[in-house]
C-alpha cells in the first residue's frame, strides 16, 4: 500500500452546544492535512450526550460505544447543557463519557499546557510567570470517586445524607504513574505526583506506588505535592512543572486551573488513551478541555483551537502521523502570529491592536490557508 492509498477511520462525536461547531472546524483542518500529506479520512458520526438523550433516551447506546471503538480514533466536541443538567435525573449527558472511558479502556488523560507568546497578555497571570511554561498533566481516568460506590441522598431534614467512595487499586495507580515516567523521559525528566496523602488512604497507596515506580526510573526526578499546595504553585510557579500525574478528581480540577495560564479554556487539547494498539498507534479519544458553552452555541463564536490541537494529538498518537501533526500545530501558531483571534482572546472593538477578531469558521479557514502554504521543511516534514 502506498502512502496515497492510506485511509484512516475517525469516529466523530459532535455532542452538544458548541461541540458540532468546533468538531466541524477540526474536521476541515484534518481533511486539509490529509490532502497535504497524502492520506484520506473516512468519517463516521454518532449522537452522544444530550443529543442522544433527546433521540434515544440514553446518553450513549452500547452499539455506538462498540462502533466508536472500531475506529482508529475518536474526535469529540463537548456534551451537556442546561436542558439536561438536573442532577437528580437518572440519565445525564456525562454518563456517555464514563461509558466511553470505561467501555474502551481509556484510562489516561493527557493535557499539555503551554502558552503561545502572542497570547501572554490574555492570561490573568503576569507575563514573567508564564515564561517557560510547558507542562503535561496526566490524569487517571477510570478510577476514583467518579467510579466508586455511590448512594444518592436519602432521608429528610437533618437526617438527609449521601455517599461517594474513592477507591483505587495498586494496578490502576501503577499503570498511570508508569505512563507518566515514560512520558517524562521524552521531556525534561521530572515527575510531580499529586495526592492528599496526609488525609486519604487512597493517596497514601498512590504515594507508595509512585515511589516504587520511581525507584525503577532513577534517571527521572520524582517529587510529591499535596493537591492544595499544587493548586497554589500552578499560579505562582507554573514553569516549575514538567509532568504532573494525579488521580481522577484532582486531575479534573487542576487541569482546568492550569488552562487559565493559556488565556482561555478554548485553547487547550486533550487525549484519553488506553492500552490498545491500532495498526498505526495507540487508540484514543481526543477532545478540547472546554465544555459545551451553550450560551454561545450556534453563534460561530467558539474558539476551535483546543479542538484543532486535539486533532493534532490524534494525528501523532493514534495515526502515527508526526508529519501532519507538526504541520497542524505550526499552522495554528502561525495563524496566531498573523493576528487571527476569536472573541475570547481579543476585543473586537479595539481597532488599534492590529488583531483580526473572527468566528469559529473563519479561524479554521485561516489555519487551513496557512497549512496549505507552510514550507514543509519548516516543520521538519516532506509532503
Amino acid at each position: 500500500m502506498t502512502e496515497g492509498d492510506l485511509t484512516y477511520r475517525i469516529a466523530t462525536i459532535p455532542g452538544d452546544g458548541v461541540g458540532p461547531e468546533v468538531v466541524a472546524a477540526a474536521r476541515r483542518v484534518l481533511d486539509a492535512a490529509g490532502s497535504r500529506f497524502g492520506f484520506g479520512i473516512e468519517w463516521s458520526e454518532f449522537l452522544v450526550g444530550g443529543a442522544a438523550i433527546d433521540a434515544y433516551g440514553v446518553a450513549i447506546r452500547p452499539e455506538d460505544v462498540t462502533a466508536c471503538g472500531e475506529a482508529d480514533a475518536i474526535l469529540l466536541g463537548a456534551v451537556g447543557g442546561p436542558k439536561w443538567s438536573d442532577p437528580s435525573s437518572t440519565v445525564r449527558p456525562e454518563q456517555a463519557l464514563f461509558a466511553l472511558r470505561g467501555g474502551l479502556g481509556l484510562y489516561a488523560n493527557l493535557r499539555p499546557v503551554s502558552v503561545h507568546p502572542a497570547l501572554a497578555a490574555a492570561s490573568p497571570l503576569r507575563p514573567e510567570l508564564l515564561d517557560g511554561v510547558d507542562m503535561l498533566i496526566v490524569r487517571e481516568l477510570t478510577g476514583g470517586v467518579y467510579f466508586g460506590e455511590r448512594r444518592e441522598a436519602t432521608g429528610s431534614g437533618a437526617e438527609r445524607s449521601a455517599l461517594d467512595t474513592l477507591p483505587y487499586s495498586e494496578p490502576e495507580v501503577r499503570r498511570i504513574v508508569a505512563l507518566a515516567f515514560e512520558l517524562a523521559a521524552a521531556r525534561r525528566g521530572q515527575v510531580t505526583s499529586v495526592d492528599k496523602a496526609n488525609v486519604l488512604a487512597t493517596s497514601r497507596l498512590w504515594r507508595t506506588v509512585a515511589n516504587e515506580v520511581g525507584a525503577e526510573h532513577p534517571a527521572i526526578t520524582l517529587t510529591h505535592q499535596l493537591v492544595d499546595s499544587c493548586a497554589m504553585l500552578l499560579v505562582r510557579q507554573p514553569s516549575s512543572f514538567d509532568v504532573i500525574v494525579t488521580e481522577n478528581l484532582f486531575g479534573d480540577i487542576l487541569s482546568d486551573e492550569a488552562a487559565v495560564l493559556a488565556g482561555s479554556l478554548g485553547m487547550l487539547p486533550s487525549a484519553s488513551l488506553g492500552e490498545r494498539r491500532t495498526a498505526y498507534g495507540t487508540f484514543g479519544l481526543y477532545e478540547p478541555i472546554h465544555g459545551s458553552a451553550p450560551d454561545i452555541a450556534g453563534q460561530d463564536k467558539a474558539n476551535p483551537i483546543g479542538t484543532i490541537l486535539s486533532a493534532a494529538m490524534l494525528l501523532r498518537l493514534s495515526l502515527g502521523r508526526e508529519d501532519a501533526a507538526a504541520a497542524v500545530e505550526a499552522a495554528v501558531s502561525a495563524a496566531l502570529d498573523e493576528g487571527w483571534r476569536t472573541g475570547d482572546l481579543a476585543d473586537a472593538r479595539d481597532g488599534t491592536d492590529g488583531l483580526v477578531v473572527v468566528g469559529t469558521t473563519a479561524f479554521a479557514t485561516a489555519v487551513v490557508d496557512v497549512l496549505a502554504s507552510l514550507d514543509a521543511a519548516a516543520v521538519g516534514t516532506s509532503a
